[in-house]
């Protein structure tokens, strides 16, 4: 079998062009990157105050959404599949939706514009006392930007992952959380790691599970 055009194939001869300190580099920016947050106390009292919003969400019948773009809209999703499925151990199903659907995603988007993608579906579904969940590793995407202001104008609660300085959105969500991080990359994989303590929690602090 030949090699895609520019393509270099792995056969005899071939030599790898990363070297294993090369491959081990992203290991240790990842590293570097969570000892950073652990040394910011504002990070984790952050997370702290987030599964204590989630948690008194889930008590009071609402639920939570949870919306962003590319990486971060998979990241949203996984998030709401460890809420209504299971993440550790069995417990009962908690309400969460991510802004995923490509049929509304597409619709919206040609009709008003992907700056509305998420406004819209805020719109539709959000109701006062959900909570409303933004990843951006930027906190400047116009559409999440939009979401924040919808949900503020229909009395839910948002909570913000960010990166870097937080962008556009430092200051204007309930709660935000601004981890460090040189790329997106490195933003995204701390925006997971805390998505994952936040479900933790929330079990931890419903269910008492651990």
């Amino acid at each position: 079998m030949t090699a895609a055009p520019g393509v270099r194939g792995g056969g005899p001869g071939y030599a790898a062009r990363v070297t294993p300190e090369q491959a081990q580099k992203p290991f240790q920016d990842a590293r570097d990157a969570l000892d950073a947050v652990l040394a910011r106390p504002e990070v984790i009292a952050g997370v702290s105050d987030a599964v204590r919003r989630l948690a008194a969400c889930f008590r009071a019948g609402s639920k939570v959404l949870a919306c962003g773009n590319g990486g971060s809209a998979c990241d949203a999703a996984h998030f709401a599949e460890e809420l209504t499925g299971r993440f550790r151990a069995d417990r009962p199903a908690l309400p969460a939706i991510a802004c995923v659907e490509p049929g509304h995603l597409t619709c919206v988007a040609n009709d008003y514009g992907f700056d509305q993608v998420f406004s819209r579906w805020v719109e539709a579904l959000g109701r006062p006392g959900d909570v409303l969940i933004l990843l951006s590793t930027s906190g400047n995407s116009e559409n999440i930007v939009h979401a924040a202001a919808a949900a503020r104008e229909r009395g839910l609660s948002t909570v913000a992952l960010l990166g870097k300085d937080g962008g556009r959105l430092r200051g204007v969500c309930d709660l935000e959380v601004v981890v460090p991080g040189a790329t997106a990359d490195r933003i995204q994989e701390l925006h997971m790691l805390i998505l994952h303590v936040l479900v933790e929690g929330v079990e931890a602090d419903m269910f008492g599970k651990s």
